[in-house]
């Protein structure tokens, strides 16, 4: 293990023939640990409050940390015409991007909606028992949409239009102003996913509004959106009483490069992600040195051309990861160790080596796709997996939005099948009702 050095940003660098390669990249791969503890502690408070007081902790809670008075949540609600006038008022050219974004998330997850197994089904056996699955939308959704500095239109488009190609009855999002400043990309973004009604709150107590419901902000069945340490915390505690996508952590990106792309594509690539934050995390796996060292002077060159380059440079030399491998085969396992949220395989032959990736939440195919391209409009949705959770869970969806009920439709003659084998089992596990009410549908003979 080494650092490369330079007068402007060191990145730790690996090689996996290293004896210690596996357990120093796991430890490269843990965060830091927060002290979720105290967090918690004003958490619970919060939701506490909201929960008992409703309105009236909701306004006291946005006066305190958004410095936004009112004297009702009415006053905090914005309009659909004000969404609409938001819409309107946007320069023509991002106007027409979002609209184009718009259109490619709704196309891509309508065509999620019929492969995905999202419509109800049903078979009859041949005694005339039907058996079956009925799919059916939410009721009511909520999403979290962060504020000020971090106000991501395109997390509104990813989030609500999905639940609206499911057919969810209603859609509530919940968007922190502080000061009241309002940003007009992410209430036009709102307009054109078909946002239902948006309210000018956030934190811990817009989670606690949206889950227990108050006086005015009615209560959801299901909470997405990311959100800071509080918000995530405060969906941690209301699940259960809804549901909740995913618990998001920094973002990351992971490049499997053979060294026929142009490294300042790649450096830039990993600056994407760096940007967002200091504890984001960027890795570059290649088998050719050469290459990576090529890569790292693209880093030092275009870093300091970076607008927001202190919040890059913090998150390289942070958690950045430059890896040398054996060959594209191993870095193929290595990918499927870390599960990364985003995964580029910028290689001569991308679909080759895709086929050996089972864990990550978006794969990224070929020199000309950016990670950029998918956070923004080439359709699928960019609520990903983070901190290696790909392992077990999924991009967020339109089935994230539906549930499923199952349908039984027992005939008289299957229940002369059926019955004397639920009474065998019911009777094995001591269950003596069940097994009545299966053998009181039995013919007598």
């Amino acid at each position: 293990m080494s650092k490369v050095s330079n007068q402007t940003v060191m990145v730790q660098r690996l090689t996996s023939s290293d004896p210690n390669f596996k357990k120093t990249l796991l430890a490269s791969l843990s965060l830091p640990s927060a002290d979720d503890q105290a967090i918690d502690v004003v958490v619970i408070a919060i939701l506490a409050e909201v929960k008992s007081r409703g309105d009236e902790a909701l306004l006291s809670y946005t006066k305190q940390f958004d410095r936004l008075s009112a004297n009702r949540i009415s006053d905090l609600e914005i309009k659909q015409a004000d969404l609409e006038a938001a819409y309107r008022s946007l320069p023509s050219e991002q106007a027409k991007a979002l609209e184009i974004a718009a259109q490619r998330v709704r196309a891509y997850h309508e065509k999620q909606k019929e492969a995905a197994g999202c419509r109800s089904w049903e078979y009859t056996e041949p005694d005339g028992t039907r058996l079956g699955q009925k799919v059916t939308p939410l009721d009511r959704v909520g999403i979290y949409v962060p504020g000020g500095k971090a106000a991501y239109p395109s997390s509104v488009l990813m989030n609500a239009i999905p639940a609206t190609v499911a057919g969810v009855g209603e859609i509530i999002m919940a968007v922190p102003t502080p000061d009241g400043a309002r940003n007009p990309l992410v209430l036009a973004a709102a307009y054109l996913a078909g946002v239902h009604r948006v309210f000018t709150i956030g934190g811990a107590q817009a989670v606690a509004a949206l889950a227990y419901g108050t006086q005015t902000v009615p209560a959801v069945d299901k909470i997405v959106g990311p959100g800071n340490a509080y918000v995530a915390a405060a969906k941690r505690r209301v699940f259960g009483t809804v549901g909740i996508d995913m618990i998001a952590g920094p973002s990351e990106i992971l490049v499997l490069c053979d060294g026929s792309t142009d490294p300042d594509w790649i450096a830039m690539d990993l600056f994407s992600q760096a940007e967002h934050d200091e504890l984001a995390q960027s890795i570059l796996l290649c088998p050719d040195p050469n290459f990576i060292d090529k890569v790292n002077q693209s880093i030092q060159k275009l870093l300091p051309q970076m607008p927001r380059e202190k919040v890059i440079r913090a998150s390289l030399q942070n958690r950045a990861l430059l890896i040398e491998v054996s060959d594209m085969n191993e870095a193929c396992q290595i990918a499927n160790l870390i599960a990364a949220e985003h995964l580029e395989i910028c290689t001569q032959e991308p679909q080759r080596w895709a086929e050996q990736i089972r864990h990550a939440g978006a794969i990224f195919m070929g020199s000309y796709t950016s990670e950029s391209l998918g956070d923004y409009c080439a359709g699928p949705n960019h609520v990903l997996p983070t901190a290696r959770t790909a392992r077990f869970s999924s991009p967020l969806g339109v089935y994230d939005f539906m549930k499923r009920s199952s349908l039984i439709e027992v005939s008289e003659a299957g229940a002369q099948t059926l019955g004397p084998i639920a009474s065998t089992l019911a009777h094995g596990e001591g269950l003596q009702a069940h097994a009545r009410a299966a053998e009181m549908r039995l013919k007598k003979k």
